[in-house]
């Protein structure tokens, strides 16, 4: 089953799977919320999820369809290269996580690995999580405070926001800096970017 709300990559992925002699492709969905529904129906060995979706994300899809199928085998299939969002998936219960750059012999290698039941990880991916995998994540209050700094606000506007002091603000900033090994606002909102710590609202 493929889970992406733009109909071109599942085109694309349904182009792919139907040379191979060991695949059928049972569903499609375009968000989150249509993925359980699918799931549900279809019953499918492997499931490639995206994860940025609208009505429902794949994270939450993700963790729903694991509910409802403790053995489920997702693949999360996104653009973002992200250790944060990579270890996001895997700890809702994702098998593998690719990109959407990936080759084609990738894609299918990943899938045949996943319905035998093994975690399929590129090396770059699984490099990511093991360079930042000792650092302390930000706390809820500093994704928030950092959020408002990716919108432009000033410390002062931020520190009205949330009723808390200049002082405070500043204290956050610090610990964003210090966690995230950059030295000013803007290098802080692109590394969470990047690693998928956070996403521009």
């Amino acid at each position: 089953m493929t889970v992406d709300d733009h109909p071109a990559l599942r085109d694309g992925i349904a182009s792919i799977i139907e040379h191979e002699a060991d695949m059928t492709l049972v569903g499609e969905a375009a968000n989150g919320a249509e993925a359980i529904a699918t799931y549900e129906q279809s019953h499918p060995d492997v499931t490639l999820m995206d994860l940025q979706m609208p009505i429902m994300d794949g994270l939450e899809a993700i963790a729903r369809i694991r509910a409802i199928s403790p053995s489920a085998h997702i693949i999360v299939l996104t653009t973002y290269e992200g250790d944060v969002q990579a270890v996001q998936a895997l700890k809702a219960g994702a098998s593998s996580y690719l990109l959407k750059s990936a080759l084609r012999r990738e894609l299918l290698d990943a899938i045949r690995a996943v319905h035998a039941g093994r975690r399929y990880l590129p090396a770059s991916v699984a490099q990511e999580i093991a360079i930042h995998s000792a650092e302390e994540s930000l706390t809820q209050r500093e994704l928030t405070v950092l959020q408002l700094v990716a919108e432009g606000k000033a410390n002062k506007v931020i520190a009205w926001e949330l009723s808390i002091s200049d002082d405070t603000v500043k204290a956050h900033l610090r610990s964003i800096f210090a966690k995230l090994d950059v030295n000013d606002r803007t290098h802080a909102v692109t590394a969470a970017l990047r690693r998928g710590a956070m996403q521009l609202r």
